[in-house]
């Protein structure tokens, strides 16, 4: 299927009257890669059996703050537009900024407190600008459903937060981070990265796996003899591990019975494995690792139970990167 390209609001008018329902959009900025594909093919499927894809090409300037990449972000139209039509898409809808912000935008969509912690705290106004063009659209496309890369697992979240609170019918819908062979997160940035800063890199999807082993290899008792996923060998001491004898953190006294894994204990196994990466050439410096309730974002401190996600943020070289990991903090059967 060849997509149909909108370049101004007037075609996408004329564009969107051809679809038949549900219509599904997905937005991004372009620079599509194998995590896109992924929105996009969860998106074909939300469309079925009669519906179409609409995917959104914009880079969009509310959400970069100064000094950030807005020039030198990527722009690969020509490869999004045969990404798009391997992957079925109906339309794309590709403005001008012009066509989104044809004066100075003076009514942004605030993203409330959820939205002013972790990203919305390191990049001031982001969450801002992410909202006000996402409902610019949602308004343009009217769509039936919108998906989203959990990947941007706060972004998701003010999106949720906006369409249930501002009334909007449309439905929210996700599809999980695609990581590519080495185990990063799928990221246009990931395209600044030498080799030897990709090296460095790797560490932030290491040090989330390695909390949530912490968090999913203490919900329940091993059998006998079996060592809990993600534990060293019998006699062997982890990276970070406590001195002989001594309690990790977070974790109940010998003789307690089985541990209740508390958030304290999940960070420190995250942030054990990020220790050596600081140390690196080059180094990876962390703008924040947080574990929070996925609903609110609020912190998950000690006594929290239930999902919750264990997120990070760093800069290698001049790359931000950010990733995340899903997990359960249960207390003993």
């Amino acid at each position: 299927m060849i997509p149909v390209l909108a370049s101004t609001k007037a075609g996408l008018a004329a564009a969107r009257g051809t679809l038949r329902g549900p219509v599904v959009l997905v937005p991004t900025m372009g620079a599509l890669h194998a995590g896109h594909r992924a929105v996009l093919r969860r998106a074909r499927e939300l469309s079925q059996p009669n519906g179409n894809v609409l995917v959104s090409v914009f880079v969009n300037p509310l959400q970069f703050g100064a000094g950030e990449d807005l020039v030198r972000y990527p722009r690969t139209f020509e490869q999004d537009m045969a990404v798009c039509a391997e992957e079925g898409a109906a339309v794309v809808f590709a403005p001008e900024r012009s066509q989104m912000y044809p004066a100075e935008q003076m009514v942004t969509v605030s993203p409330g407190p959820m939205g002013r912690v972790l990203e919305g705290k390191s990049r001031p106004g982001f969450f801002d600008g992410v909202l006000t063009v996402v409902l610019k659209l949602f308004h343009l496309v009217q769509p039936d459903i919108a998906v989203f890369g959990e990947k941007d697992a706060q972004q998701l979240a003010v999106i949720r937060r906006m369409t249930v609170d501002l009334d909007l019918p449309v439905e929210i819908a996700a599809a999980p981070i695609v990581r590519e062979p080495d185990g990063l997160a799928a990221s246009s940035r990931n395209s600044y990265l030498s080799a030897r800063e990709r090296a460095t890199a790797l560490a932030l999807p290491r040090a989330l796996q390695a909390g949530a082993a912490a968090a999913a290899g203490q919900r329940a008792a091993s059998p006998p003899g079996a060592s809990p996923p993600g534990a060293s060998p019998p006699g062997a001491s982890p990276p970070g591990a406590s001195p002989p004898g001594a309690s990790p953190p977070g974790a109940s006294p010998p003789g307690a019975g089985p541990a209740a894994v508390g958030p304290a204990a999940v960070l420190a196994a995250a942030y054990a494995g990020l220790a050596a990466a600081a140390a690196a050439d080059p180094p990876l410096v962390l703008d924040y690792l947080a574990l929070a309730d996925p609903a609110t974002f609020e912190p998950a401190g000690e006594g929290y139970r239930g999902q919750a996600l264990l997120l990070a943020a760093a800069t290698v070289g001049t790359t931000r990167l950010i990733d995340n990991v899903r997990l359960v903090l249960s207390g003993p059967p």
